[in-house]
């Protein structure tokens, strides 16, 4: 006996070791994906991470959304892991797909219908009470990996609404919207929200300047048979004087047609304090006497960006002015990590415009700026209109 075994088995126990070492050796590997925070606002970043695969192996890794009107949206990009079987989204590079390069939000930025879909969709949260899930997954390889099961996969939630913020339907002296206050004790400050001419009652962007400290209403102006302005201006008052908003900090904050609305407020009306605004008309710029941002897509605003310029000079108020170019981003420019649409079906086919990269670019830019001008006017100063210009974005 040698150790509590015999001979012949002391001998044959390297034997089963080295047999048991080649046997795992050869095991499929599992993969590992992990999303982080699985649960985040949609303006905040998330990080994508897949090990334990093989050094050197081709994976696709693939965002995969349902719609609120049932149409299936993605996007992908194709990386090959490293020497030590990892893929990092965040650092490493794609080389095709939906996104290329180091895009650490491409898997939301660059989604797309799926092959199949009809022509003219555009990707909009409808009920922001709910989050918007989004499956995140890996695929082994590259071309044809919608064929194959995925290696592992996440289910995300990105919110509008934070966790506290309430919603509030308003109907009341003809007005139809929706207010969102923060959380907390309050009172706030306070942010009129404009659309464009698509018409009915938009809250995703409410719900987020909400959960940024801003109690902020969405209104359907066009679908009240008052004019548009003596509408917003009720609606205004309302937000004024309700009892979480610090009535003179409220502002305006306008989109395609939702911008000339708030501009003409901006100069005319008695009551408002501080606007944003994107649009492409010029019909109120030398009356504004206000602190003013405009952001221009180049490639379509450069004569209204000339002309807002020499406008605002010979009125006195250039110093009120400031622009944010973003060349080649199209007129929808919408909070971070939102999909490029070249064009989508209204009661028409519209064209946007702008490209896809340029224009996640600018809704990443553009959104911090406006939050931070947000922060410094509504939140420190008195008696200012706020302006963004940037052919689809105005705030007061």
């Amino acid at each position: 006996m040698f150790g509590g075994c015999s001979v012949s088995e002391s001998l044959m126990q390297p034997v089963v070791f080295l047999f048991l070492h080649r046997f795992l050796s050869v095991m499929p590997q599992t993969p590992i994906l992990s999303v982080l925070p699985t649960r985040s606002l949609v303006d905040e970043k998330f990080k994508v991470l897949v090990e334990n695969l093989p050094p050197g192996s081709p994976v696709t890794v693939r965002s995969l959304h349902h719609s609120e009107d049932n149409h299936d949206w993605e996007a992908f990009g194709f990386y090959v892991s490293d020497h030590g079987g990892t893929v990092n989204v965040s650092e490493d590079m794609s080389f095709g797909g939906t996104y290329t390069g180091q895009e650490p939000m491409g898997l939301l930025w660059s989604m797309c219908p799926v092959p199949g879909s009809r022509e003219g969709l555009r990707l909009r949260k409808k009920n922001v009470s709910s989050p918007m899930l989004v499956n995140i997954s890996i695929h082994s390889g590259h071309e044809g990996f919608r064929d194959r099961a995925p290696l592992a996969s996440v289910l995300v939630e990105r919110w509008y609404m934070a966790p506290g913020v309430q919603r509030i339907d308003i109907r009341e002296k003809e007005v139809r919207g929706t207010l969102f206050i923060p959380p907390g004790p309050g009172p706030f400050p306070g942010i009129l929200d404009l659309w464009g001419g698509g018409g009915g009652l938009i809250e995703y962007r409410s719900a987020l300047l909400a959960s940024h400290g801003f109690a902020s209403m969405s209104l359907d102006f066009l679908g009240c048979e008052l004019p548009e302005f003596s509408h917003s201006e009720t609606a205004f008052n309302i937000i004024k004087d309700h009892p979480q908003v610090i009535e003179d900090r409220v502002g305006v904050f306008g989109l395609c047609l939702g911008s000339l609305v708030a501009l003409n407020l901006a100069a005319d009306s008695t009551v408002v304090k501080v606007v944003k605004q994107n649009t492409f008309k010029l019909l109120v710029l030398q009356s504004l006497k206000v602190n003013s941002l405009f952001n221009f897509d180049l490639d379509l605003d450069l004569t209204c960006d000339l002309q807002i310029a020499r406008m605002m000079c010979e009125a006195g108020n250039e110093h009120l002015l400031s622009r944010l170019e973003y060349p080649g981003a199209g007129h929808l420019i919408e909070p971070p990590f939102s999909p490029h649409f070249r064009s989508s079906d209204m009661f028409v086919v519209m064209l946007w415009g702008g490209h896809t990269k340029p224009h996640a670019d600018a809704q990443e830019d553009s959104w911090r700026k406006i939050l931070s001008f947000l922060q410094q006017h509504l939140h420190t100063c008195k008696l200012n209109v706020y302006v963004e210009r940037s052919m689809y974005r105005t705030v007061v």
